[in-house]
Order: C-alpha cells, then structure tokens, then sequence
C-alpha cells in the first residue's frame, strides 16, 4: 500500500474505507477515478490495489455507507458511480475523531521516545 517502500506494509483497518468516503464526500466516482485521487492526493505515496478497493467499496455498500448506479462515463463506458450516504457522512465523522484520537496519542508515545 506505500509505494517506494520496499517492506510494503498494509494500512491500520478502516483506514480504506475512510479515504474513499472522504473522496466520494468530494463528488460520486467510479473506482478508477477513487483510485487516481487517492494517488495524487497521498502525492503517490500510496497505491490503492483493485483487490483491496472493491472489497472495501462492498463492504461500504453492505453497510449502506455508499450506494451506487450504472452511468455511462465521458467515454462512453458503462461504470458504476459511488455516492456517500447520509450514514456514510456521519460514520466518516465519527471515524475521522476516533482516528485523530489515536494520532494524538501515538504522537504522544513517540515524543516521550526521543525525550
């Protein structure tokens, strides 16, 4: 998942999920289009593989975070657009308190390190 890394390592649970809410809060995309703004948003330093994003948007849809519909893209391509939910916003709120949390805390670790 950390491009440039040769001891590839996976994100913390839910961290996925949580980005592409966070993109579909910007607009409703299709995969393809989550995935590129997740690499230029992460500047590439992360690299979202189709076997962990489509599990992930299943999963989101299963909770009824996002919904999707078939579209027919500027290039004449059916896809399937995602559009957050009202649940979706409101668990991504959640999510992102809970994460910042946990930040803080280990930041907290980490500077009693280098004391």
């Amino acid at each position: 998942m950390f491009s440039g890394d040769h001891n590839k390592r996976d994100l913390f649970p839910g961290a996925l999920e949580m980005m592409i809410l966070q993109s579909l809060q910007r607009q409703p995309m299709h995969a393809y289009a989550m995935v590129r703004h997740i690499q230029q948003r992460s500047k590439d330093l992360l690299q979202v593989e189709e076997g962990s994003l489509y599990p992930a948007l299943q999963r989101l849809l299963k909770a009824s975070l996002v919904e999707a519909s078939w579209e027919i893209s500027v290039t004449n391509r059916r896809v399937r657009t995602y559009r957050i939910t009202t649940k979706g916003r409101k668990h991504l709120a959640q999510e992102i308190s809970r994460f910042d949390q946990m930040f803080e805390g280990i930041l907290l670790v980490l500077a009693d390190a280098n004391s």
